[in-house]
C-alpha cells in the first residue's frame, strides 16, 4: 500500500483518532509525534509538500553560462538543473528513461548533452533522446516524446533563486512569495547592484526530520541556551561591546526585534532594529576569528573615509528570511534543507560573496571584502548548527517514547496584545513567540489535505 493510499485507507487509531486526520495530528497549539516519525506520512510529504508547493531548487549564479548545470533535488526526486542550448533554465530528472540509473553522476559542470553510463543513451540538455546505442536493435519508434527525461513543468525565478513545483494549479512564484519577496529584495539590495554569487557550501548531515529544522529557522527561544557556547565565545574579548548574537542574552523580547508570519508558511524573524544607524554598524557586531582584527585594521588604513561602509558588505545581515519548505536566508548565507529519509536530513549552508559590475567599488576592494566576508561566513555554520543539530537529533530520539505524544508550540499563544494581525494579514509577534511555527503548520496541514494537480513534462 502506497502513502497515499494508506492516508485515504480505512482509520486506524491514535487515541481513538484517525491516524491521518491531519486536523487531529496539527493542532492550534501542539503537533503530533507521528508527524516526525512516520514514514507513510513522510512519503506523503515528498508528494504534497515537496511537489505541492514552490521548492527552492538553486541560484542563477551557479550556472551563469549556456549549458552550464548543477545536480540537486526536488524532496527526494534527483534532478539536474540546467541553463540549455537556448539559455532557459529547466529542472530535468537525473533518471534515464531506458532503466532509471543516475543519468549524471557529476555535481556541476558544462555539457551539450547528457550520456547514460549504463547504456549509453543520450540526451540533449533540453531533456529529447538525442539517440541510443545500435537503434536497429528496436522495433519501438524512439522519437517518441516518451523516452524524452522527465521534467519539472514549472520552473520560476526570483532575482536569482530558483524555484519548481509539480503543482500546475499553484499561484505564480512572485504571488506564492507575497510580501516576504520584499525582505529577500533587502537583503539582496544591500549589495552592489542588488546580487550576490553563490559559492560553496557547509555541508551537514543529521538523524532527525526535515521539519525540525524548519520548525527552529525563526525560534529566537532557543539561541540564549541552545548557542550559549557560541555567545560567550563572540564577546569573550568584547567588552562592553557585545558582539553577535548577544541582544539574546538577557530579555530579548525587550529588544527591538520581531518575527513576522506573511503567508504561504513563509516568515522572517527581524534583529535589524537592533543596529546602530551608521556606516560600520553592522560590522560592529561581527565577532572577532583568528586574525580578523589585523586584516579590519590594514582595510581601515587602506579605505579611509570608505572603510566601515564597506567592511558593512562582509558583515552578516542580520536576519532570518524563510521560504517553506526548505529555504533560508541568514546572515549572508543560503541554507537549504534536504529530506533524506522521515529520520534523516541534509542541512546545506551556501556561502555568498559580492560582485561589482558597474566597477563603482573597485577590484581590489571587492577582493577584500569577499575575502572578509567569507571569513565571517565560517562562524555560524562551525559553531551554531552544530548546536541546533544536536538538538534535532535528540528531539527526534525522544519522539521515539510513543505514549508521550505531543509537542507544544504554544509560547505566545493567548498572552492578551503579545501578537499582531497586520491589514495583509500577515502577523508580527516577539522574537521568542511560536506563532511562526503555528503558522507554517496550518500551511503544511493545508497542503496535506488538498489533492493538487501534479506532473511532470516531457519535450514533445
Amino acid at each position: 500500500m502506497t502513502a497515499l493510499e494508506k492516508i485515504s485507507a480505512p482509520p486506524a487509531g491514535v487515541g481513538g483518532t484517525a491516524l491521518y486526520d491531519w486536523d487531529y495530528l496539527v493542532q492550534e497549539d501542539k503537533a503530533h509525534r507521528l508527524i516526525y516519525t512516520d514514514p507513510a506520512i513522510f512519503e506523503a510529504e515528498m508528494t504534497h509538500i515537496f511537489g505541492g508547493t514552490w521548492t527552492y531548487l538553486a541560484h542563477e549564479s551557479e550556472i551563469p553560462n549556456v549549458n552550464d548545470f548543477i545536480t540537486r533535488r526536488l524532496g527526494l526526486r534527483p534532478l539536474i538543473i540546467v541553463r540549455d542550448a537556448e539559455g532557459k533554465v529547466r529542472a530535468l530528472y537525473n533518471r534515464c528513461t531506458h532503466r532509471g540509473t543516475t543519468l549524471c553522476r557529476w555535481d556541476k559542470g558544462n555539457s551539450k548533452s547528457f550520456q547514460c553510463p549504463y547504456h549509453g543513451w543520450n540526451f540533449l540538455n533540453n531533456g529529447r533522446l538525442r539517440g541510443v546505442p545500435w537503434p536497429e536493435g528496436y522495433a519501438a519508434d524512439l522519437r517518441d516524446p516518451k523516452y524524452n527525461l522527465a521534467q519539472v513543468p514549472r520552473v520560476e525565478s526570483y532575482r536569482g533563486f530558483i524555484f519548481g513545483t509539480l503543482n500546475l494549479d499553484a499561484l505564480p512564484l512572485t504571488e506564492h512569495l507575497g510580501p516576504i519577496a520584499t525582505v529577500i529584495d533587502e537583503w539582496l539590495d544591500r549589495n552592489p547592484g542588488g546580487k550576490v554569487v553563490v559559492r560553496e557550501a557547509n555541508r551537514f548531515r543529521y538523524k532527525g526530520n526535515w521539519k525540525l529544522a524548519y520548525d527552529n529557522s525563526c525560534d529566537g527561544y532557543h539561541v540564549a541556551y541552545s548557542h550559549r557556547s557560541l555567545l560567550e565565545t563572540e564577546n569573550r574579548f568584547a567588552g562592553e561591546n557585545a558582539k553577535g548574537m548577544a541582544y539574546y542574552r538577557n530579555s530579548p523580547d525587550t529588544q527591538p526585534m520581531y518575527m513576522r508570519y506573511t503567508g504561504h508558511g513563509n516568515h522572517f524573524k527581524d534583529k535589524r532594529p537592533n543596529l546602530e544607524k551608521r556606516a560600520g554598524g553592522l560590522w560592529a557586531l561581527e565577532s572577532a576569528h583568528p586574525g580578523m582584527e589585523h586584516y579590519e585594521a590594514a582595510f581601515i588604513q587602506r579605505y579611509g573615509d570608505r572603510a566601515f561602509a564597506l567592511l558593512d558588505l562582509a558583515g552578516s545581515e542580520p536576519v532570518n528570511i524563510n521560504v517553506f519548505p526548505n529555504f533560508s536566508l541568514l546572515g549572508n548565507h543560503i541554507q537549504v534543507f534536504e529530506p533524506v529519509s522521515v529520520e534523516e536530513t541534509n542541512a546545506i549552508w551556501y556561502g555568498t560573496m559580492i560582485v561589482d559590475d558597474d566597477g563603482s567599488l573597485g577590484e581590489e576592494a571587492v577582493t577584500d571584502i569577499n575575502a572578509l566576508r567569507m571569513r565571517t561566513q565560517e562562524g555560524f555554520p562551525n559553531f551554531g548548527e552544530v548546536d541546533d543539530i544536536a538538538n534535532f537529533e535528540q528531539i527526534q530520539r525522544g519522539l521515539m517514547a510513543v505514549e508521550d505524544e505531543w509537542v507544544y508550540m504554544n509560547r505566545g499563544l493567548g498572552v492578551p496584545d503579545r501578537i499582531k494581525t497586520h491589514a495583509d494579514g500577515s502577523i508580527t509577534a516577539p522574537a521568542t513567540d511560536e506563532a511562526f511555527m503555528r503558522e507554517h503548520f496550518k500551511e503544511w496541514k493545508r497542503l496535506m489535505k488538498e489533492r493538487a494537480t501534479l506532473a511532470i513534462q516531457r519535450e514533445p
